[in-house]
């Protein structure tokens, strides 16, 4: 049984200690029980400084009512005990001072006070309580997003920041701050402050000790939330979304599969005349959406992929790479406006498209295979025109100047000197094509 030496009373500095770090816990949105815990590691730090060690003390915090009830609990032991100098004996002529009636293997509770710290220590304490809550607010808002990765969440635009005001900081409900960079906006999405911003949380992470979360507009993840919200089939599971690509702003590609035969998988995510993808175009700037019906047989798989173009034949090369051949007016419905259709199409299947024209029905006398111009052209310019589906001179030309220069990017001299020179091959073989016509006229003649 511990004997105690005097009566407990409250600790009123304690208790203005406790209440006023508590309130401030509370405007962090730190919970009670989080604050005790805190309250507790501060003052058995703040015992271990003085005592040397923490063994046989006691505490207690209670945030609600403002207690702090530390003790030290000590055994009796004969000053001549092996165990005399232990931090959790005390030996019995120490403990007679304290009451004379002490008797070995008794127990002696002493109550301490906060004030018996000292100003110097409690205004250290209080710093260091301070530091503790503002490292747990950040560890807990970590987190908190750590657990929304990859959902889609609702935010205020607080603050433009950047050249053009297009990278965004967001506050959430609770008042933190959220990054939306402009790598991660769709490219016609502009915001001010004030705005409601929807976003998928794409990457949370602590960077020198401070959570640092990133939003994205144009991660694949935010349209396939965006397919669940809308979409009650894909919300219970009845279809499945097995594949997502995007050029974000302008084009995507959704492969779904439906685990019911009975279940349209696209006509359920359209909808009657669009009514159900509408809203996520909307959402998304008008990005055109193609919903594609998942399938195991990889021909039919990539005829989808590359719809609305129709393909005539399909090889699969060495490599895993894929030459697809179709009729010649079907070859830029394949490639699609800056050649996001074949792109898209080939992240989809998991394998590089090169698209080919059928010549089945052409006259190849009347063209030359871009190969021939090898030894002319640098090998990734003829390289960058198959993908593209312009495998000879006259595709190239019938494709155009401007429109060279749009699909592909390169610079306007580039795009001259290429046409210039099948110009040329053209030019020189009519000459020559005529020159031979008008020796076959004049040896006629003759004869």
């Amino acid at each position: 049984m511990a004997k105690t030496t005097k009566k407990a009373v409250k600790d009123q500095e304690a208790a203005n200690f406790i209440e006023s770090f508590a309130e401030f816990a509370r405007t962090k949105n730190i919970d009670s029980s989080e604050v005790a815990r805190l309250l507790e590691e501060v003052f058995r730090a703040m015992i271990r400084k003085k005592y040397g060690t923490d063994k046989g003390f006691e505490v207690i915090v209670d945030t609600d009512e403002g207690n702090l009830d530390m003790r030290r609990l000590r055994r009796v032991v004969d000053d001549n005990d092996e165990d005399a100098f232990e931090p959790d004996t005390i030996i019995l002529s120490e403990a007679r001072q304290i009451a004379p009636d002490f008797e070995i293997d008794e127990d002696v509770s002493e109550d301490i006070k906060l004030q018996d710290f000292g100003r110097r220590t409690i205004l250290t304490a209080r710093q260091t309580l301070i530091q503790k809550v503002k490292d747990l607010e950040k560890e807990l808002l970590y987190r908190k997003y750590k657990e929304l990765e990859h959902e889609i969440i609702s935010a205020e635009v607080y603050q433009t920041t950047g050249r053009d005001g297009r990278d965004l900081v967001l506050r959430d409900s609770e008042g933190n701050e959220l990054s939306l960079p402009r790598q991660q906006l769709i490219p016609k999405d502009r915001y001010r402050k004030g705005d409601l911003v929807r976003a998928v949380v794409d990457k949370v992470e602590m960077i020198n000790g401070a959570p640092k979360i990133v939003l994205s507009r144009t991660s694949p993840t935010f349209l396939e939330r965006l397919f669940e919200q809308e979409i009650p089939e894909i919300f219970e599971g009845l279809i499945v979304i097995k594949k997502v690509v995007r050029e974000p702003g302008e084009r995507a590609k959704v492969a779904v599969e439906a685990y019911d035969d009975r279940i349209d998988p696209v006509g359920a995510c359209v909808g009657s005349k669009g009514s159900r993808i509408h809203g996520i175009v909307r959402e998304l700037n008008n990005e055109n959406i193609d919903v594609i019906n998942y399938t195991e047989n990889l021909e039919l798989y990539i005829s989808r992929a590359l719809s609305p173009a129709k393909i005539t034949n399909l090889v699969q090369e060495q490599g895993g790479r894929i030459s697809v051949y179709m009729k010649p007016d079907q070859v830029s419905l394949a490639i699609g406006r800056g050649g996001h259709n074949i792109k898209l199409a080939g992240k989809l299947i998991g394998n590089e498209i090169d698209v080919f024209r059928d010549t089945g029905d052409i006259d190849l006398e009347e063209d030359i295979d871009m190969i021939e111009f090898a030894d002319e052209l640098d090998s990734w310019v003829i390289e960058e025109l198959h993908k593209m589906g312009l495998d000879t001179a006259k595709s190239v030309l019938e494709v155009g100047r401007e429109e060279l220069i749009r699909r592909t990017d390169w610079e306007d001299e580039t795009v001259d000197d290429l046409l210039a020179l099948l110009h040329k091959e053209f030019d020189e073989e009519a000459e020559t094509e005529e020159a031979e016509e008008a020796e076959e006229s004049e040896e006629a003649n003759e004869a």
